[in-house]
């Protein structure tokens, strides 16, 4: 009998922690829960700028792109058979030369596009911040890419393209397709290379703001400023 009544009392101490443990699950997160969403995008916009001036200036650094291999530009796929044929011919010298210098534009482009970026991420508008804050680790380098992305390409283009010739990338590039186009039994080639490079060097400004966002919500060192720590205290589980 006292072995059945002790089962009993276990049972219901079980049980109502459990209920307890419901009421407290659904108690709301005190302070953050109730920050407008001005305030929430307020932060948003600061993670953004985190990571213009954080991992985005590293882009801008000699190497920033060529030796990066997250946003290493690699050529298009009509011109690696270009590549290959010069390599064949013993012109490998002239075709890694290529490649550095599509780089280079890229990192000397972003170094003078970098305030076309930060005044992006100041006029954006985040309807329903909250959302955004609470979906994935990249929610709002998402966001921001498909608001400026289209925009900052027409910005973005005439600086790749005066990048192109301050680092010599035409010269180069037209002297390769010039020696690629002389290859008995060839295609001829054409390519439009600052387009491809504007491209290129626009997802990799994208993805290392990605990265410093996802640094910020999954872990607290990365949320240095008061704002940011009450505003990704929110999102976090």
């Amino acid at each position: 009998m006292l072995r059945k009544l002790l089962i009993i009392l276990l049972v219901f101490q079980f049980t109502a922690c459990a209920g307890l443990q419901q009421v407290v699950d659904y108690i709301p997160l005190p302070t953050t829960v109730g920050l407008p969403n001005t305030d929430i995008a307020s932060g948003l916009r600061e993670a953004l700028n985190v990571g213009i001036e954080k991992q985005v200036g590293k882009l801008t650094q000699q190497d920033g792109f060529f030796k990066n291999e997250l946003v290493k530009i690699t050529l298009p796929e009509e011109l690696k058979k270009v590549d290959k044929a010069l390599r064949r011919i013993g012109l490998s010298s002239l075709a890694d030369e290529g490649l550095k210098v599509l780089n280079r534009a890229a990192e000397d482009a972003v170094k003078e596009a970098t305030p076309v970026f930060i005044s992006a991420v100041k006029e954006i508008k985040f309807d329903d911040a909250k959302t955004i804050l609470l979906g994935n680790n990249t929610a709002a380098t998402d966001y921001l890419t498909s608001k400026t992305e289209a925009t900052l390409y027409q910005k973005f283009q005439p600086v790749i393209k005066k990048s192109f010739s301050k680092v010599g990338a035409d010269k180069i590039w037209a002297n390769l397709i010039q020696k690629y186009n002389k290859i008995p039994f060839t295609k001829l080639v054409n390519t439009d290379l600052t387009d491809y490079v504007t491209t290129e060097a626009l997802k990799g400004v994208y993805k290392m703001i990605a990265i410093e966002e996802e640094q910020i919500r999954t872990r607290l060192s990365s949320r240095t400023t008061d704002l940011l720590r009450t505003v990704f205290a929110l999102q976090d589980k």
